[in-house]
This record gives structure tokens, C-alpha cells and sequence, in this order.
């Protein structure tokens, strides 16, 4: 089993920026393909971003009209970053860390095993 847990989420002001971390704990003896997904308040969760087990590729969802960036962290297996600014009020969501080991496609929520709790992001207008 593989447990996920996301931070950094909370209140940031209209155009600022954020940072959310996720580590994964558990089964880390395997590399993941990991992923960012987001849920606006009444809508259905979607991918905002996903990097490679190896950190070598990312993709993203134009979801963010701003700047957005997923990284994976080299130096802690499985740990991924997702950085964003000029944060909109419809950014405001639940930000989920998502983990698989062979997602078929990655924008299917079906197709990611392991989940986060989730960080809810505020953006005040």
C-alpha cells in the first residue's frame, strides 16, 4: 500500500502564488508515475499535471491560465511539487496527489491507484 499526503494548501490572495508538496510513504521501493489533479467546488476532479517515474517528461492539462510547473524531487522517491502563480479565484479547489505504476492515460481519474486526502487552495479576490 502506498499512502499519499499532500500540504501547502490554504488561503492565497488573487494573482499570488503557491506550492503544494506531496510524499508518498509505504510500498517506495517502487518508482511512480505521479500526477496533480484539482476539484472545483460541484465539479468533477481533473488533471491538472503529471511527471514521469524518472522526472525525464511532464504533462500538462491548460487548465492554469498562469504559469504552472510540476516537478518531482530527486533526492525523495516519490515526491512531487506543484508550483503556480497568478492564482485566480477559479483556481480555488481540493488539489489531489495522485500515484500509479502504468497509467493507461493520464487524465483518466480510474486509471491512478493511490490517492491523497486532498489540500483545499482558497483564492481571495
Amino acid at each position: 500500500q502506498v499512502q499519499l499526503v499532500e500540504s501547502g494548501g490554504g488561503l492565497v490572495q488573487a494573482g499570488g502564488s503557491l506550492r503544494l508538496s506531496c510524499a508518498a510513504s509505504g510500498r517506495t521501493d517502487v518508482d511512480y508515475e505521479m500526477a496533480w489533479f484539482r476539484q472545483p467546488p460541484g465539479q468533477d476532479r481533473k488533471l491538472l499535471a503529471a511527471v514521469t517515474r524518472t522526472g525525464d517528461r511532464t504533462f500538462y492539462i491548460h487548465l492554469h491560465a498562469g504559469p504552472l510547473a510540476i516537478s518531482r524531487d530527486k533526492s525523495k522517491k516519490n515526491t512531487i511539487y506543484l508550483e503556480m502563480s497568478e492564482l485566480k479565484p477559479e483556481d480555488a479547489a481540493v488539489y489531489y496527489c495522485a500515484a500509479a505504476e502504468r497509467p493507461m492515460a493520464y487524465d483518466l481519474v480510474r486509471e491512478w491507484r493511490y490517492w491523497g486526502q486532498g489540500t483545499a487552495v482558497t483564492v481571495s479576490s
